[in-house]
């Protein structure tokens, strides 16, 4: 079963930075777009940036500037580098993966969730 698992989340003071990567694990052929997206409690799930196969980005416009996506395919992981954090940046960061299982499934795939949270 494909899985994907984040890590790097965690407390920060506002000005900080993290880290955060997803590792996507099982049968997998190849990668399309990667993304990540944050939701906080009473607001829809919000995409912060995403890149596609042939490396090209987009990022919110609260993330650039300060937000950094990249990938590795050969080791099936997307990242993100947060620099200079803010308090409302606060909230559980989500990856979500465009796989391809076999030549006829092609499916996206979203993380457990890590939390974020930049507070002094």
């Amino acid at each position: 079963q494909v899985q994907l698992v984040e890590s790097g989340g965690g407390l920060v003071q506002p000005g900080g930075s993290l880290r955060l990567s997803c590792v996507a694990s099982g049968s997998i052929l190849s990668i399309g777009i990667m993304g990540w997206y944050r939701q906080v409690p009473g607001k829809q799930r919000e995409l912060v940036a995403n890149i596609d196969s042939d490396g090209s980005t987009n990022y919110a416009e609260s993330a650039k500037g300060r937000f950094t996506i990249s990938r590795d395919n050969a080791k099936n992981t997307v990242n993100l580098q947060m620099n200079n954090l803010k308090p409302e940046d606060t909230a559980v960061y989500y990856c979500k993966t465009r796989l391809l299982t076999t030549w006829f499934i092609r499916d996206d795939y979203w993380g457990q969730g890590t939390q974020v949270t930049v507070s002094s």
